[in-house]
């Protein structure tokens, strides 16, 4: 199924996927509502530097929120109360922050929508055409609204997302939890399935818990970071794992 240069994901037991930027591109969204509830936040406390882009990619992406939200603060020496899940969006705690950013998210979702990568619907579809079974690992509490939204719900008998991990206590990525738990919930062994992570900290996660095949999506943390962080193998897209059917 895959090219020459690439592993045959067939060859292992189950795929389990990341959602945000690698099934859909939500990171773009994620992203967006980040950089506006920070720029604001950074600029009504003084807080210095101010955000950037990178902030994304080293403290937030493929973390729990209000994981996400600890780690940046720290990065600026800021510490603040966690509070609680139920904060109201004006509480100056880790969870109110979160919230915050949160809202705008949601706000974006509804009012634009979001389509799944053609590429990931590709191979969606080889593995689906050999039954290979499939997962979601996502640490976003919104990955079922997401996979709604973006009409592939019904390709995933398991989905493994935030809302478990919190009910759970499960440790966020890098922490190897979530994605064993994942395999866990599908029975399957890690060391026999395929993690695909876009995120470093998703990547970390994976090799953390003993995926035989960690594949990272290079969505802009880019391949030599991807590959430090324990991807096996790095692809643009994920149609790269799908073969043309001969002309």
């Amino acid at each position: 199924m895959s090219s020459p240069a690439l592993p045959d994901l067939t060859a292992y037991d189950a795929v389990l996927f990341d959602l945000d930027g690698v099934l859909t591109p939500t990171a773009e969204v994620h992203m967006h509502a980040w950089r506006t509830m920070f720029e604001e936040l950074f600029s009504h406390w003084g807080i210095e530097p101010p955000y950037t882009e990178r902030d994304y990619f080293d403290h937030l992406d493929g973390k729990k929120r209000y994981d996400g939200v600890a780690a940046l603060l720290h990065s600026r020496d800021v510490e603040v109360p966690w509070g609680e899940p139920s904060d109201p969006t004006s509480a100056d705690t880790v969870c109110g922050i979160g919230n915050r950013k949160n809202d705008v998210f949601a706000r974006v979702l509804r009012a634009e929508g979001i389509a799944p990568y053609p590429g990931s619907v590709r191979l969606l579809d080889a593995l689906a055409a050999v039954d290979m079974p499939v997962s979601v690992v996502s640490s976003s509490k919104n990955a079922e609204e997401v996979l709604a939204a973006a009409g592939i719900r019904d390709r995933f008998p398991v989905v493994m997302d935030g809302v478990i991990a919190e009910r759970d206590h499960l440790a966020s990525k890098p922490a190897p939890d979530v994605f064993v738990t994942a395999a866990r919930m599908m029975q399957v062994a890690p060391e026999r399935s395929v993690a695909v992570e876009d995120a470093i900290s998703g990547v970390q996660s994976a090799a953390a818990g003993g995926f035989g095949l960690v594949v990272g999506v290079d969505r802009g943390a880019g391949e030599e970071a991807l590959r430090a962080a324990g991807a096996h193998v790095v692809v643009a897209d994920l149609a790269e794992f799908v073969t043309e059917a001969p002309a």
